[in-house]
């Protein structure tokens, strides 16, 4: 089993930059070097410095790579095109200048990657976990989202990052309906998927089947859990994916309903090689508990058999 477990800012709150009480960046790499990663996403663009420099000494002086840099946008609206492509090359430019993880054998692509998410529309954050209810976009706009997201692909490719999409409780890109179009009209070569298995089950899905069902296209996985009471519960009110995350729907891995025994043999039997990086949305108020919840998961991770 070749498969190596990796961190993210979002266990520590880290989603959205504005938030004003988000923990220094500084803080979350130690913690993430205490934890024992060698490897973390770059977290929401803005959130570390798009500063070679300044996040390389930082890096360095924890022991960590990068393992992925992150847009986390509105892909549908026309206007906001330019700044998704400025981001993909303010990251891209950074992330490539920073020491590579390993390549694994099997592995499709080498790190680091790119992940794309869609975010930013009201009418859907509030629907996050509900197909039915969940409005979908026209024919007009899905196209002009599929042309965004080629778009951050190709620019991606010219800096030699392998970009994958990532379907994302309360964007455009969440349902089995969406994620079967972007499979049909993103092609294999412009940019793979990164699949994750908390979103999966928040939204409807079983993570085991569909990490089978894309298998060929699985270039990246995360790892998440959910609290099934608190799901159950989040899922009768009219909340925001984030607010559902920062009431405990997310837990340590291990602690919730997914079945990480299964989700370990389904990644054996599609031979998946690679990186896995554990997230635990959470309101980044409570990011005092975040080490000790990362520590948690991965020691779990470890007692069924991947390793760190």
């Amino acid at each position: 089993m070749s498969m190596n477990i990796c961190g993210a800012p979002c266990c520590w709150g880290v989603d959205d930059v504005k938030n004003p009480y988000l923990p220094p960046w500084q803080r979350v790499l130690k913690e993430a070097r205490e934890a024992g990663y060698r490897a973390i996403e770059l977290g929401p663009y803005g959130y570390l410095p798009i500063n070679v420099e300044e996040v390389s000494a930082e890096l360095k002086k924890n022991g960590l790579s990068i393992v992925a840099g992150t847009i986390f946008d509105d892909l549908v609206d026309e206007n906001n095109y330019e700044n998704l492509l400025k981001q993909t090359d303010d990251i891209c430019s950074l992330i490539t200048k920073l020491p590579p993880l390993p390549v694994h054998e099997g592995q499709h692509y080498p790190t680091p990657y790119m992940t794309i998410m869609d975010w930013g529309h009201d009418e859907r954050d509030y629907a996050a976990g509900h197909s039915d209810k969940a409005p979908r976009l026209t024919e007009v706009q899905w196209n002009t989202m599929i042309t965004h997201i080629k778009g951050i692909c190709k620019k991606a490719a010219e800096y030699g990052v392998r970009p994958v999409i990532h379907p994302h409780a309360g964007g455009y890109i969440e349902f089995a309906d969406e994620i079967d179009g972007i499979i049909r009209d993103i092609p294999y070569e412009l940019a793979g998927l990164c699949l994750d298995t908390g979103h999966l089950y928040y939204s409807g899905m079983d993570p085991v089947e569909w990490l089978k069902k894309y298998a060929s296209r699985l270039d990246y996985v995360h790892f998440k859990d959910v609290d099934e009471t608190v799901y159950r519960e989040v899922l009768g009110m009219k909340i925001r994916f984030f607010e559902a995350c920062g009431k405990g729907a997310m837990c340590p891995i291990g602690k919730g309903t997914l079945d990480y025994p299964g989700i370990k043999e389904a990644l054996l039997e599609i031979g998946y090689s690679g990186y896995i990086t554990i997230e635990q949305e959470r309101d980044p108020r409570n990011s005092d508990t975040s080490l000790r919840d990362v520590k948690e998961s991965v020691t779990y991770l470890k007692s069924v058999g991947f390793s760190k």
